[in-house]
This record gives C-alpha cells, structure tokens and sequence, in this order.
C-alpha cells in the first residue's frame, strides 16, 4: 500500500508518517521567486461528532417523561468503532440513571458490518453518588439527604441494601440499522409490574468523534469510579436534562482532517481540476474526493495543456492536516511554487471525513500576483461521485476503513446545509505570501 494512496487508511489507521511529495514541470522561462502556498486547519475541533436529546409523549400538564409501557426513539449517524452513550433516570429513585458502560453501545462489529437487535445486556444502572437512597417508588421524598461518592453501578443492591432487577429487565434498547450509516435506536420502558417501576426521565444521548480508530470522547458524560460531572446529577435527581445537554451541545461539532494539498499553476481561462455544473472529469479529482490521494490527478495534469507546474504536499509529521488537539499544533503545509504573470492558481484537498468532499477556490482560480488570506475565496464542493453520509459518522468514508461507497453520477456543486458543517472559514485558512 503506497503512503500517498489510501492516505487515510495509512495515515489514519496507523497514525502516519512524515512525507512531503512534490511533482513539479520544469521550464526555462524566468518565473517569480519566493512565492509560497499556504493551507492551515484551523477547524476548533471538539470531541463529539453527534449529540441530542430525547423524550417522551406527554405536554403540559403531563410531564414528558417515558411511562412503562412507552417508548421513544432517536436516529444518528456512526462508523465503524464509533459508540452509542445515553442517560436517563430512574424516575422513582433519589440519584439512579440507566447508561451503557463507557465508551457506549457497540455499533459495528470487528469486520465492519452493522450491529441490530436487542442491545438491553448492554444497558446499566448507575448511582450517581449525590443522594442517600431511599426505598425506590413513588413515594421517594426529592431531594433525599446528601451523600459524598464516586458513581458506581449498581448491582442488585445499593449502599443502603434497596434491591434492583437487572437494567435489562426494566429498560429495553433496541438497535435498528437504517441503511448509509444511520441507526435508529429505541428505548422502552419495560419496568411496569415489576418490583423497580418506574417512569424515566428525559435524557441527552452522543456520538463521540473518532481518530486513528481512538475516541476522542471514549467517557462522554460520566467515568464509574469518579465524582460525577458535565450535569449528569440534573438527570440523575431530577430528571433534568438541559444541563447535561448544554455540556454536550458544547462540545459537539463535524471533526475532520485536510489531505495532502494538491496545487496547480497554470494559464488560460479554464481551471484545470473542474467545472461547478459539470461532472468530475474522470482525471483523477475523485480520488482526492474519497480518498485523499492526490497521485492520479497530479500525473494527469503534468500531461495537461496549459498546466505549468504541479504540486502535492503533506504535513510535516502527520502527513494529513489535523485540527489542533490535546495540545498539538494544528497541521499545515507550505509549499514555495514557481509562477509568472499571467498565471493562475488553483489547489484541492479531501474534507477527510466526507465521502466525496474537496476544498477549492470557486469559479477558475486565482491570478498568480494575489497574496494575502485568500481563505474568503475558498469554497467545499460535493464531487457527486459518491452518496453522502453524516461527515465524520459515516462507515463508507475513507478514515473509517474504506468500506465500499455507494456511486452517484452528479455535477460537482457546493455542498448544501445538509448537515451542520462549520463556516468554510473556520475549517481552513489560505494563503499566499511573497517572501521576496
């Protein structure tokens, strides 16, 4: 497998290595020195790729909490090695919420296909460690006294010796696989005439974002063991939800890294790379669309009329462009290239995690003798080679493995509002300066 194919798999899956590629055309016309082309990422990333919140049926003056007997549902967007979390309470209870264990539900098994059914064993009641528990039913007296401790799973009993059914018994999850990464997923309220009735609350559920196969969030909202935090006592002694939710609101957002940038000079009026209206020209664009490999377009356009110099360069250390993490600098590239007056520039590099994506100057580049950020001049395009999943949740895009993408026949376009997807601007900065 060379580096620059399958960038993603490689650089990804296996964390990378340092590369910095360059395919050039070589002239004897006199060109302006000190020229340099520069891409930074700039994207705030945050640790989870999905969040909302769920409830049940009832309006005023009928709480919306999930009776036995009710159920609600929720659909979302995952890949592979991706997790489902989600709480709600034990409505009749001082401090008790049902969650999976950390990081969340499975989703895919090992070989990558979907996982449906039944997904109750998975399911955990918790004591969140605020409240002194009393005898659970709905005679608990709210707030309860306070208590001092780390979050803990119950099993069978709590501190104060109150038995409990297994979470499975009283709480069914079940998992549906739509089709294109969606899941659907649904909570039932089983616990009616059993010993531990009881309502459940509105609750927040998450998808954590995903790098090199690691989870950015691998607790999303509470770690056993620890104090409790991100507003999980809200939901935990009052069925409140919203605190949690402006914790996980906050730190949701479409994560993704940039490809190796492929940059272009070249004169005439027509950019090389592609037309807004047309279909990709089959020379290699959507290998950097779906792929992050830029090598088949370069080749082609060194053949190209009209094409004076092509360029392909990486991140030093990571070779893709990742957004600033646990510290880390953000990725960039800066590449010198060689232009003359009359030249244009164009440039392209994969939103990574997209199916078919690609960052580029809009209409036909821009002319050689601009410097400055040129960022507002930079525009993220649909390929319309392949069918779009949830970005960064999406098993058939490039960073999740490569599991076969479904093929489409569409003009390139900009993407639409489809999915929340930060401003342009915020994802990636472009530059050309003189150094001279």
């Amino acid at each position: 497998m060379k580096p620059v194919k399958q960038f993603f798999l490689f650089a990804l899956l296996t964390a990378g290595c340092s590369m910095f590629l360059i395919a050039c055309k070589k002239h004897d016309n006199p060109y302006r020195k000190g020229v340099y082309f520069k891409v930074e990422n700039v994207l705030d990333a945050k640790k989870l790729a999905e969040s909302g919140t769920f409830k049940g049926a009832g309006t005023d003056p009928v709480p919306p909490v999930i009776f036995p007997g009710q159920k609600v549902s929720f659909s979302f967007s995952a890949g592979k090695g991706q997790a489902l979390m989600f709480t709600t309470m034990y409505g009749w209870s001082n401090d008790l919420f049902f969650a999976p264990a950390n990081p969340g539900i499975t989703l895919f098994d090992g070989n990558g296909n979907p996982v449906e059914g039944d997904m109750s064993d998975q399911i955990k009641l918790w004591d969140n460690g605020t409240r002194i528990n009393q005898q659970p039913g709905m005679n608990v007296m709210h707030p309860g006294d306070p208590d001092n401790k780390a979050i803990k799973e119950v099993m069978g009993t709590d501190d104060q010796g109150n038995a409990y059914l297994a979470a499975g018994k009283l709480l069914k999850a079940t998992l549906k696989y739509d089709g294109n990464s969606v899941f659907t997923f649904t909570i039932e309220n089983t616990s009616g005439g059993t010993q531990n009735e009881t309502p459940f609350s509105p609750g927040v559920w998450a998808v954590s974002n995903i790098l090199a196969g690691n989870l950015l969030s691998p607790a999303p909202f509470f770690e056993s063991g620890k104090p409790t935090a991100n507003g999980v006592t809200a939901i935990a002694e009052r069925g409140d939800n919203s605190e949690l939710w402006n914790y996980a609101s906050a730190n949701t957002k479409i994560f993704t890294p940039l490809s190796p940038v492929l940059i272009v000079v070249y004169n005439g009026k027509t950019n090389p790379l592609f037309q807004t209206g047309e279909n990709d020209f089959g020379k290699g664009l959507s290998n950097i669309a779906q792929k992050g490999d830029a090598s088949v377009l370069a080749a082609a356009l060194e053949n190209m009329p009209g094409v004076r110099n092509v360029y392909v360069a990486a991140a030093q250390g990571t070779t893709v462009l990742l957004p600033a993490l646990a510290g880390n600098e953000a990725g960039q590239i800066e590449q010198k290239i060689d232009v003359k007056p009359g030249d244009k520039i164009s440039f392209a590099t994969m939103f990574g995690y997209s199916n078919d994506w690609f960052f580029s100057f809009g209409g036909d580049g821009v002319d050689a003798g601009t410097t400055g950020d040129l960022s507002d001049k930079v525009m993220l395009f649909d390929d319309g080679t392949a069918v779009d999943q949830f970005p960064g949740a999406g098993n058939s895009q490039a960073a999740f493995g490569g599991a076969a993408s479904t093929p489409e026949s569409k003009p390139v376009d900009a993407i639409s509002d489809t999915y929340p997807v930060p401003a342009v601007k915020d994802i990636i900065r472009v530059s050309i300066m003189n150094k001279n």
